[in-house]
């Protein structure tokens, strides 16, 4: 089905997502997205965990 960007949506469909919309889950003020914040936790974890297996060659003599 191809949408046309002219469609719109009825008053039936535009209450209800306005209803949907007007929940109290849906009004919770969220901080902006930082996707600095996600590379240095994967980085952090991708560190640490190389770090050990760097710890458990070196222990099994695998070095």
């Amino acid at each position: 089905m191809i949408v046309d960007k002219n469609d719109k949506l009825s008053p039936e469909d535009q209450a209800r997502v306005d209803e949907y919309l007007s929940l109290p889950t849906h009004q919770i003020e969220r901080r902006p997205y930082s996707p600095w914040k996600l590379l240095l936790v994967l980085w952090a974890v991708v560190s640490v965990l190389g770090g050990l297996s760097y710890y458990f060659a070196w222990v099994n003599d695998v070095l």
